[in-house]
């Protein structure tokens, strides 16, 4: 009754402002704070929540989220969505939902139980496209297909991809310098006769490339302004963000005030090859401004003793967020390593006879598993089949985001394409600031496939010549590492 009459009673409010707006705040802040609070208690049996998880999800500010493997950032972003929706009565229209693949985007469409938008980077534009009356098919392999109508005559797979990746990652920065340093050397000249004809066939044809999809998306947007309106912005798997995905974000967000809520590792920045820049991760408040950092500092996935050997590893890197990782699981030795010198193919044959529990085969390139084809192992898209069991394999790439009981990598050897892969960066690329592989990242792509096993983590290596990598964990791990004899 009493807070009743002051709302009430006009000129008592005139009178007495100060005490009125300290009153009404400490109000203010104990309805938060109950809302809060019940928020919590509400989820607690739901998806359990850590201190960490809650003061991320309770933050009304711009936030940077960093979240290591098997943290629960996705556990994270539902109950943000939640508690936006539930305690702060936000509409389910005014949140953007943003992730990289369409198979994460399906994952976070099952598990979020509000109609808010979710969309890949490339949907999310051809919508906005779509609201503005601006229809284009979408190009598919037309670089690819001039590209080789072009070397059609040569043997030259090395210099098709140096192409193709070239001219997706002067689109992707959306600069405008390719004529210019043309004349360079004689690969930027072919390169920019390619790009002149793809992007002519583009016009004629009435496409868009994914990257096209984006900056034109942009440039709508800074005309038209944009017909939905979102409050709240977050971004899954913010490590792979782009400048052009950047620049797409920044413009909905000064348009609509948004809120940015970005979850990501900066341990598993693995895309740069398909244009993602670590800096736009680590330098966040630069590109955002005044933002909170949060870091989940706890894994429940893998053991402790796994946990200290990748964090170890991965902390090699310079430019990497420092913190520390824990974990309640225990396995004394989690990393097995199986050596193998001519007999590759037999001490494979002999592993796969042993394991009793479910393993997973991780590889560096896409290529690696089909050595291993006989008359008893064959080897389909993404399974082997062996004594009647089926094993999945996919590349270190496309497990990121997954987990598995078990984990064998294979290739383990030090060579042009073992792991860490060698291939050096063509010099073209130094022209547009960009690189197309490095040492760095094979680190953060190594980390990755330590982080995927909940229990144990096999590596296949070559005894004569192993890779540097198994090399550096022996020297800083060895108490967590068993050698199996087969």
């Amino acid at each position: 009754m009493y807070m009743r009459n002051i709302y009430l009673d006009h000129d008592y409010y005139l009178n007495n402002k100060s005490k009125f707006n300290i009153i009404y705040n400490v109000f203010l802040k104990y309805k938060i704070y109950k809302n809060n609070k019940l928020f919590i208690e509400n989820n607690i049996n739901k998806l359990p929540l850590d201190y960490y998880q809650n003061k991320a999800i309770l933050l009304d500010d711009n936030v940077l989220l960093i979240a290591g493997a098997g943290s629960g950032k996705t556990t994270t972003i539902i109950n943000k969505i939640n508690y936006l929706i539930e305690s702060k009565c936000i509409n389910p229209e005014d949140i953007l939902c943003i992730s990289f693949t369409n198979n994460t985007v399906d994952d976070l469409k099952e598990r979020i139980k509000y109609p808010v938008d979710i969309y890949t980077f490339h949907k999310l534009a051809l919508e906005i496209l779509d609201d503005n009356n601006i229809y284009y098919g979408i190009s598919g392999d037309l670089l690819e297909y001039i590209i080789d109508e072009v070397f059609y005559n040569y043997e030259l797979d090395y210099y098709k991809k140096v192409i193709n990746l070239f001219i997706n990652l002067y689109k992707q920065k959306n600069i405008n310098n390719l004529s210019k340093i043309s004349n360079k050397n004689i690969l930027l000249k072919v390169i920019n006769a390619i790009y002149i004809r793809y992007q002519n066939e583009l016009y004629s044809q009435g496409l868009l490339d994914f990257n096209d999809m984006i900056n034109k998306c942009i440039e709508v947007l800074k005309v038209n302004g944009l017909k939905r309106y979102y409050k709240y912005i977050i971004i899954d798997e913010y490590q792979d963000i782009s400048f052009e995905r950047y620049l797409l974000i920044k413009t909905i967000k000064d348009i609509c005030n948004s809120k940015i809520f970005a979850v990501g590792d900066d341990f598993q920045s693995i895309y740069a090859f398909s244009g993602s820049d670590i800096k736009m991760f680590l330098r966040f408040k630069k590109y955002f401004g005044y933002s909170k950092i949060v870091k989940l500092n706890h894994t429940y996935r893998n053991s402790l003793e796994l946990t200290k050997v990748s964090t170890r590893f991965i902390l090699k890197n310079i430019f990497q967020i420092r913190k520390k990782i824990n974990s309640n699981k225990h396995l004394n030795k989690p990393i097995k390593i199986i050596y193998y010198n001519n007999n590759e193919l037999i001490v494979l044959k002999r592993f796969l006879d042993t394991v009793t529990s479910d393993i997973t085969i991780l590889m560096r390139n896409k290529k690696d598993i089909y050595k291993y084809n006989d008359e008893e192992i064959k080897i389909k898209s993404s399974e082997i089949v062996y004594n009647k069991n089926h094993i999945k394999h996919m590349t270190v790439h496309k497990s990121k985001g997954l987990e598995f009981n078990n984990v064998l990598i294979i290739n383990l050897e030090d060579s042009y394409l073992g792991f860490p892969n060698k291939m050096k960066n063509n010099k073209v690329f130094k022209y547009i600031k960009a690189k197309d592989n490095s040492i760095f990242e094979e680190r953060r792509l190594f980390y990755v496939a330590l982080t995927r096993s909940k229990n144990y983590v096999y590596l296949f290596v070559n005894k004569e010549k192993p890779s540097i990598f198994v090399k550096e964990l022996l020297i800083d791990s060895k108490k967590h590492i068993e050698v199996v004899s087969l």
